[in-house]
């Protein structure tokens, strides 16, 4: 039995006999209007913020090829251009009332790029390509961790907190230490600055793969009211960044970072000092 006879009114003892028969053309095989109009927007996709992700996915791939090119501050730029579109894309959505499994799916892959296999890139075009196989072990890690946080958020579905580095936190680190390098006209890394890189790729990807717990910048509201100095705060906030960007930017990433392991030890360090009162 199809589904449009599946549909069809069926008058019952306790009708109304006198009543008219209300029933849906049987046999016609044809669909109602708003039948086919669910069915077409089954069909579609949501174009708002599906072109934001877009954007993301755009700006990973310009850091890519901004990175084998050499333009290390370009590059860096993006990817800090795909975080902040990474962001937009999943409020958009909400605000809107467009999400869907499709926009979830490309969001991930789109992060994937330009949080993933960008940053990674970049790393190894700016340095840890002369450590040899060492360079490219690290930057697979990373990359693999990557792969791995989105998949374990995509599974398990974060909103409150985050378990593990996010991924655009972790791509920051790793842009900003670049981008700051290349500011300062150092030239060519040294032996001891790739080194160093490479440690903190490491780091960085092992921390995205913990279960340590990050503060999610979802529970921020920004559709109410809020205390005046906040604006004041926010304002400010942009002075620092314009004195200059790259530094404030890499130490508000490594403060971040760094935020999941402390509030681990602390938390600890408090059950310990419970049960020592008990």
């Amino acid at each position: 039995m199809s589904d449009d006879r599946k549909l069809q009114a069926v008058p019952s003892d306790s009708e109304d006999p006198g009543a008219p028969e209300t029933r849906e053309p049987a046999g016609t095989g044809e669909e109602t209007v708003p039948e086919a109009e669910a069915k077409s927007r089954r069909r579609g996709i949501y174009l708002l913020p599906n072109l934001i992700t877009t954007g993301a996915l755009f700006a990973g791939f310009f850091a890519i090829v901004a990175g084998m090119n050499g333009d290390f501050v370009a590059s860096a730029l993006a990817i800090l251009v795909a975080g902040l579109l990474d962001t937009a894309d999943g409020r958009v959505a909400r605000w809107t009332r467009t999400e869907s499994q499709f926009g979830a799916e490309y969001d991930s892959l789109s992060d994937m790029v330009a949080f993933g296999v960008a940053p990674a890139l970049v790393a190894f075009s700016w340095g840890l390509g002369s450590l040899g196989q060492a360079g490219w072990v690290a930057t697979f890690i990373y990359m693999a961790c990557a792969a791995l946080r989105l998949a374990r958020f995509n599974t398990k579905g974060d909103n409150k907190t985050f378990t593990g580095l996010a991924s655009p936190a972790a791509a920051a680190i790793i842009a900003c230490m670049v981008w700051a390098w290349t500011d300062f006209g150092l030239g060519v890394p040294s032996t001891a600055a790739t080194v160093s890189m490479g440690f903190v790729v490491v780091a960085i990807a092992l921390l995205m793969v913990s279960n340590f717990i990050y503060f999610s910048p979802k529970v921020l509201e920004l559709k109410g009211r809020v205390p005046f100095i906040t604006l004041v705060a926010v304002v400010l906030i942009f002075a620092v960044l314009a004195l200059d960007p790259p530094r404030v930017l890499l130490l508000i990433a490594l403060i971040y970072a760094a935020s999941g392991p402390i509030q681990h030890v602390w938390r600890r360090a408090r059950k310990r000092r419970r049960r020592a009162a008990r």
